[in-house]
């Protein structure tokens, strides 16, 4: 196997772990998030709060993971919009991290709660609420608003340098802006992002990692279009 091949091969791989562990962190950290009674069911559902975060760090490195990995391919075509690339994926792994913290800190506010036996409950769930604030913050603009800048700009790329079959790039663009506009529907308070409309602009961006990381672990990078960009460098 070449080194195009298994690098296809460990992108495609990473975006569906990525996927796959965003959503079951969004699971696990039900009792915490959800329920009314927060302070007493994160403590009593710790294991599954830490299991959460767990998903979301594994994300984080799957994150990371497809944007070094994809790097020196991009490079090859456009290294200045390949950089900003990395820079934006990193971006959103940083303000995802946040949020694991946000959790982290919530779990240990909760344990404190309990151990209190009759504290002042005001305070802490006005804690809470900051830090329940601090995660849906960071749920926007990670996997939102910072997804939606870099995937347009790797997609640009693979349109342009047809590494991939171009109805992918042009799905992951339009995906982009969807999901991009999302976010910034959500910050300014028109839709939910945990929403029927939430859903439908984000689908198309979600549908568009799937079906690259499927074709990059079947298919690979097009080797030609790669020869015919490292001939133009020479």
């Amino acid at each position: 196997m070449n080194s195009n091949k298994k690098a296809a091969k460990i992108v495609g791989v990473l975006l569906i772990l990525a996927a796959v562990t965003a959503i079951i962190g969004v699971i696990l950290y039900d009792p915490i998030l959800n329920s009314p009674d927060y302070l007493t069911k994160g403590a009593e559902q710790a294991d599954q709060v830490i299991m959460g975060a767990l998903m979301e760090l594994i994300l984080v490195v799957s994150a990371v993971g497809t944007a070094t990995t994809m790097f020196p391919i991009l490079r090859r075509y456009n290294e200045t919009i390949a950089l900003w690339h990395v820079c934006f994926r990193f971006l959103e792994a940083v303000v995802i991290t946040v949020g694991v913290i946000s959790m982290l800190s919530l779990l240990t506010l909760s344990r404190e709660f309990i151990a209190a036996g009759a504290p002042d409950t005001a305070s802490f769930q006005t804690s809470g609420t900051v830090l329940k604030a601090i995660h849906d913050w960071t749920f926007l603009l990670g996997p939102n608003f910072m997804l939606g800048i870099n995937t347009v700009m790797y997609s640009y790329i693979f349109y342009k340098s047809k590494l991939v079959p171009r109805f992918i790039p042009i799905l992951g663009m339009t995906g982009a802006a969807l999901v991009f506009l999302c976010a910034l529907l959500v910050m300014f308070g028109v839709i939910e992002q945990v929403s029927v409309w939430g859903a439908v602009l984000a689908l198309p961006v979600a549908a568009n990692e799937m079906i690259l990381a499927v074709w990059l672990i079947a298919k690979g990078f097009n080797e030609s279009a790669i020869a015919a960009m490292s001939a133009k460098k020479k």
